[in-house]
């Protein structure tokens, strides 16, 4: 019905115009269960119908929150009113966008409503687990967050579909004090593409990754505080793919590029090791399906993959239909929008630094004097590239083999800079699909890589 609804109104896309329709569905639940307590339980659903119409080298974009053939024409009306008004302000006329072949795309999901009380259960026996197992925790948070969203697409002249991306995930936080009393949390995800029987029919697995939780927390209570400076470190998974994506991702993106990025005067010069490449895959990554795989993006291009950097050369950008032709390049499908209201912007997909040849235990024994960082619990990156990440599990390395855990610290540096000291990148490749990136509008991305070793600057206590 979706499809017939916005299929039956392409016939009134104007002449000359280049024109999205987009319908779209997003349900977002929350449930948060605290010290055995249910404190939340939420559920909301908001769908309705966008359009985007381009012509002369300016946009037109108009939403309504109603999912009908009348919304469908208002909007599409409306966009292409915006477009000729807007373009009375150009201050010079561009030619058309690229033409793109058409076809039809999707994604080969269903979206699958499951009962809350069936979810609220599942966090609580979960609740159960950790309790009736680590009852000396001082205490423990389990959430259950989804966000899902299903978009159809039709478009004047690129390729029309029909996408779903369901995700769910959930959170476990535990907390204990330290051997000196002030408080520790440690917290783990699991989750990703997919529904809810996807990821917690067997509990095993989430009780497995409690188990490593309290294990590492347990650590940190006997934990040490780094030693501020220069540091010879191997960077886990985790905080190789958030480098990865906040401090190189976001500066290889079209419109931050002209924005004024570091990017910009460094395309085909050397940013990284030769060791390091970075990809930004749409549906396919390394012969299996993407944690978040993109078939489709909200422009109507089928996706492909974005080479970012190759051996350390940074090779090219994120783009969208109009920053592709600005730039003399073919886009690959990154101009997507989080809720039918939202304007597509260019935006990762699943970002990942390519394994190496090394192994971890080889890394490891390498390291005279340094640090094994595991996970990163927050932090910041701007268009210099320049980022500063908290620190919130890891170990020191000393003569090759691993110490004590580490107390919560920082790691800070220029990325380009930084990810041109990697000398050692492992062949085992961790993601994290969890994450939701926050460029002006939310938008579920996932990011990942292999352990690298390089030098970083640690702010120590």
């Amino acid at each position: 019905m979706l499809e017939d609804i916005l299929k039956g109104k392409k016939s009134l896309f104007e002449t000359g115009m280049q024109s999205v329709l987009r319908g779209q569905e997003n349900r977002a639940r929350r449930i948060v269960i605290q010290q055995g307590n249910l404190v939340v339980n939420e559920r909301s659903e908001q769908n309705g119908v966008s359009a985007k119409v381009y012509k002369n080298g300016v946009s037109g974009f108009a939403s309504m929150a109603e999912y009908t053939p009348e919304a469908a024409e208002m909007v599409l009306k409306a966009a292409t009113e915006n477009a000729h008004y807007l373009h009375k302000y150009a201050q010079k006329e561009k030619p058309a966008l690229s033409a793109y072949r058409s076809g039809w795309a999707e994604s080969k999901r269903f979206i699958i409503d499951f009962e809350q009380k069936k979810l609220v259960d599942i966090c609580m026996q979960v609740d159960k687990y950790i309790v009736d197992k680590y009852p000396k925790l001082t205490s423990r948070t389990v959430v259950y967050r989804e966000d899902t969203m299903e978009k159809v697409i039709c478009t004047s002249d690129a390729f029309d579909g029909h996408v779903a991306y369901p995700r769910c995930c959930m959170y476990v936080v535990l907390n204990m004090e330290s051997k000196d009393g002030q408080p520790l949390e440690l917290m783990d995800v699991i989750g990703g593409f997919g529904h809810a029987d996807d990821w917690f029919k067997d509990l095993s697995v989430v009780y497995e990754k409690i188990d490593n939780v309290y294990k590492k927390l347990c650590d940190k209570a006997e934990g040490v505080y780094a030693e501020a400076g220069v540091k010879t470190v191997i960077l886990a998974p985790d905080v190789a793919g958030m480098i990865a994506h906040e401090a190189v991702g976001h500066t290889v993106e079209a419109d931050l590029v002209i924005g004024g990025s570091v990017a910009g005067p460094n395309l085909g010069k050397q940013v990284a090791s030769e060791l390091v490449s970075i990809v930004d895959y749409a549906h396919t990554a390394l012969g299996k399906q993407a944690p978040l795989p993109v078939y489709l993006d909200d422009e109507g291009i089928k996706a492909e993959d974005a080479v970012l950097v190759e051996n350390g050369i940074l090779k090219g950008y994120m783009h969208n239909r109009e920053t592709a032709d600005r730039f003399g390049v073919a886009p690959c499908g990154n101009a997507r929008g989080y809720s039918f209201s939202d304007e597509p912007l260019i935006r990762m997909r699943n970002t990942v630094v390519l394994p190496g040849k090394d192994t971890l235990e080889e890394m490891i024994a390498s390291v005279d004097d340094g640090y094994y960082l595991l996970s990163t619990g927050n932090g910041q990156a701007d268009l210099t590239g320049e980022f500063m990440f908290g620190i919130n599990m890891g170990y020191e390395i000393k003569h090759g083999k691993l110490g004590r855990a580490i107390l919560d610290t920082t790691v800070s540096g220029v990325a380009f800079d930084m990810l041109k000291t990697v000398d050692m990148v492992s062949n085992e490749v961790k993601w994290q699909a969890a994450g939701t990136c926050g460029k002006k509008q939310r938008m579920a991305v996932s990011m990942g890589g292999p352990a690298i070793r390089c030098q970083i600057t640690i702010g120590g206590r």
